[in-house]
């Protein structure tokens, strides 16, 4: 398959590099040249510095940007692409934010946090399809087969409520990891003390109900610790930490008295 990628940061760095194997990367656009450069020549693929100089005949399209720009991009190049197939890949975007621009739409979208510091195992990365036509459904749904084994052909609806989900389990966890660094690194205790923790609760939020294996003070309705927690972080002026702290603390008292 000819490919052309529309964007150049995380996640077109990672489908652009996955692809190559068995596809064809043709051109990369981006709005910054010297980005498209630098990913054009990781891929074997041409830089081109304006969307008119965007090749017609592709076989494939992905607009790897940010949710914001998905709207604009559509409007920018369906003149030149009138009969190909272009794809988003983000979760929380609507296919009608292409279709109302473009026939041939579809979303191709990785269920996955991308870093450029670190290789994503796609064989197990959830890909989740949509297409306007049923023949551009099978042909995203093929791509996406000789990438994981893990493909599933969602709605907008059901994918944006994935995402949204992937905001509490990886986003705001990965704040909360933030936030425990803050409190320790407040009393120059080394924060690699609590990895094997970390560890020990991701594998044991995907491996039984979440819901039954919270501990802790708030869940056992310790108001002394809980106090005790709070008045820590009111004295090392950590009071943004603190506030997050009694909502939650709430939060998982009221979940576990119902």
């Amino acid at each position: 398959m000819r490919i052309s990628l529309i964007g150049a940061g995380r996640v077109a760095h990672h489908l652009s590099h996955v692809l190559k194997a068995q596809h064809q990367i043709v051109q990369i656009y981006s709005r910054s040249l010297d980005k498209a450069q630098h990913l054009a020549t990781q891929v074997g693929a041409a830089a081109i510095a304006q969307v008119s100089e965007l090749n017609a005949e592709v076989d494939l399209v992905i607009i790897a940007v940010s949710d914001q720009a998905i709207a604009q991009v559509i409007q920018d190049i369906h003149p030149y692409l009138s009969h190909a197939l272009v794809v988003h890949t983000s979760g929380s975007t609507k296919l009608d934010v292409l279709q109302q621009h473009h026939a041939r739409s579809g979303v191709f979208y990785p269920l996955q946090t991308f870093s450029l510091e670190r290789e994503i195992d796609w064989s197990q990365t959830p890909l989740f399809i949509e297409a306007v036509f049923s023949e551009d459904q099978q042909v995203l749904f093929n791509l996406a087969n000789s990438l994981s084994s893990r493909v599933y052909a969602y709605t907008s609806e059901q994918r944006l409520s994935l995402h949204l989900a992937a905001v509490f389990a990886c986003n705001f966890s990965n704040y909360c990891c933030d936030m425990a660094k803050q409190v320790v690194d407040a009393k120059q205790v080394d924060f690699s003390l609590l990895y094997p923790l970390i560890l020990e609760t991701a594998h044991k939020a995907t491996q039984n109900e979440p819901r039954h294996m919270q501990t802790g003070p708030a869940m056992r309705g310790d108001q002394n610790i809980l106090k005790m927690h709070q008045d820590l972080l009111a004295a090392g002026q950590q009071h943004a930490l603190a506030e997050v702290y009694a909502l939650m603390s709430q939060q998982i008292l009221e979940r576990h008295q119902s």
